[in-house]
């Protein structure tokens, strides 16, 4: 087992809690244009980007014209209308603190825009990370593909046994597992431990695992001999 000298971020619902806002934009905008969709099936998709969630509940593409509409007034009623009450997960710069003293390179992967994100970031507490992100804007395919874990490595300068992914939906676990970058999940972003399954371990949120810090994956650190998990002592919520 490899030292761990990378830790990837999922930003929305791993660092803020965004989900639901994400959820309601994409709501209004589908209203908007006519298309009816319930808030709770999409709310079941927020995790992946666009190119993703825009196909399902449409039958749309993301780079067509009326996708490309509906996808952008999205984002303006996301930044305008929900963004402003959107509130950070607590512990978040110090759990950065925390892996940045042990010599990690962290290192943003998400299905957000690039603007979105560095928003997001300012909100969590921590927008000196905007500079080291891969977002939805550097690759092709957003999560579950495995593109913006890549990306986020190539960011890291670290290969996938080197890395861990810090995530909230089974979309996370799913691309980290794809890209060969092991999971740690959290239950802030309202998926259940279930749904979870493939993590190595799963917190209720940053300041759990920040409490349980020593005794979770993270302390496989860069000079640490790679310490077990607590994956089963975390798991009841």
């Amino acid at each position: 087992m490899a030292a761990l000298r990378a830790v990837l971020l999922d930003i929305d619902g791993t660092l803020v809690d965004s989900n639901d806002a994400h959820a309601r934009a994409w709501v209004d905008a589908l209203a908007e244009h006519g298309r009816t969709v319930k808030l709770g099936v999409v709310r079941r998709l927020i995790g992946m980007g666009g190119d993703k969630l825009l196909p399902r509940v449409s039958g749309l593409a993301e780079d067509g014209p009326e996708g490309r509409r509906i996808s952008e007034r999205r984002r303006e009623i996301f930044l305008s209308r929900y963004l402003p009450a959107v509130r950070p997960f607590p512990a978040v710069p110090e759990l950065v603190t925390r892996m940045r003293a042990d010599g990690l390179r962290i290192a943003p992967a998400t299905s957000a825009k690039r603007e979105e994100l560095e928003a997001l970031l300012a909100i969590a507490g921590v927008p000196e990370l905007a500079d080291a992100a891969a977002s939805s804007d550097d690759v092709d395919r957003s999560k579950p593909d495995p593109d913006v874990v890549g990306a986020a490595l190539a960011r890291a300068g670290h290969g996938a046994s080197e890395a861990i992914l810090i995530g909230d939906t089974p979309y996370d676990v799913e691309a980290a597992t794809r890209a060969g970058v092991d999971t740690i999940a959290l239950r802030c972003g309202g998926w259940s431990d279930a749904e979870l399954a493939g993590a190595l371990a799963i917190y209720d949120a940053p300041a759990d695992l920040l409490a349980h810090y020593d005794d979770s994956p993270l302390a496989r650190g860069v000079d640490g001999p790679p310490a077990r998990a607590r994956a089963g002592a975390r798991r009841p919520g």
